[in-house]
């Protein structure tokens, strides 16, 4: 398989198998790069993992959204990323795939954000407030889960040979977290978690009421992938075009030939963009486009 049909497969997959694949890309890195250059993985992944120092995040902000994207091990990124799986399909069957994703970075900024105000705030985390970092996507895992089960508590999965409610999973995992928080040496990592949690029950029960608290942060969202898609539409049709004109000078003074089902759909397609704009296009016609530039 070619890295087109590799770049293709990956444009085409649903928000969920992307963010377990950049999950899964980024923890081979760091776990590959630092090995291979010799270099210590905890300074490697230092400036993208979150302080608890407050000090220290004013000096590397992006860290609220980076942490969340990093994984201390091979069973951490592995539950994480199953755990993501299993419910992040649940929110999928109900919702948008742009919901989901605003569900997960909010979910881990929240957790992010917890976890340092307690650390902050709190004397019994004064002694490791310093050294403390947090890293994992379970705070945004978290919020996936609690959101979905708080929209739809009476939701029926199957849990090895018998069925359970979704309300019935978030609250055992809820109290797990709160059980363990006095006594693990993870006890930050579980202030995520629960940041993250309240984060989603919030999120689930405005929705209820007809009140979208991720609307704002869709509408960034949609600015910032708006100006990639431009440029995206622009390389294909740059490639379009220039295949066409190829074609054009290369039968220049022979009779003129007719157009092949593939350029005569080109041109249609183009006609769309220029009338309507790249969005107005449906995935079929967008992937049509997508091959052509890169067959040429």
């Amino acid at each position: 398989m070619n890295s087109s049909n590799l770049s293709y497969q990956f444009k085409t997959a649903n928000v969920l198998i992307k963010l377990i694949l950049v999950n899964v890309l980024v923890f081979l890195c760091f776990l590959i790069i630092p090995w291979i250059f010799k270099i210590d993985p905890g300074s490697a992944m230092r400036w993208f993992s979150l302080p608890s120092s407050l000090g220290e995040f004013i000096l590397q902000p992006w860290s609220i959204l980076t942490y969340a994207f990093l994984h201390a091990g091979f069973w951490h990124i592995f539950w994480n990323m199953l755990i993501l799986y299993w419910f992040g399909s649940l929110v999928l069957n109900i919702f948008q795939e742009k919901r989901f994703l605003t569900i997960y970075l909010l979910g881990a900024i929240a957790g992010g954000a917890l976890f340092i105000l307690t650390y902050n705030l709190f004397p019994v985390f004064e002694d490791v407030k310093g050294a403390a970092v947090l890293v994992g996507a379970s705070a945004a895992v978290r919020a996936i889960m609690i959101f979905i089960a708080t929209y739809s508590p009476n939701t029926e999965v199957r849990v090895i040979f018998f069925n359970v409610k979704l309300w019935h999973i978030a609250v055992f995992v809820l109290l797990s977290d709160l059980i363990q928080m006095p006594s693990s040496a993870n006890a930050g990592g579980l202030v995520a978690h629960l940041g993250g949690a309240i984060f989603g029950y919030i999120y689930g029960r405005q929705l209820l009421k007809g009140n979208d608290i991720g609307e704002g942060w869709e509408r960034l969202s949609d600015s910032v992938v708006s100006i990639f898609k431009k440029k995206e539409k622009a390389s294909n049709m740059k490639t379009v075009y220039r295949n066409a004109n190829s074609a054009s000078k290369s039968t220049k003074g022979g009779p003129k030939p007719s157009k092949t089902e593939q350029q005569r759909k080109i041109d249609t397609i183009l006609d769309k963009i220029s009338k309507s704009g790249y969005d107005s296009l449906s995935k079929s016609e967008k992937d049509f486009l997508f091959k052509a530039g890169k067959d040429s």
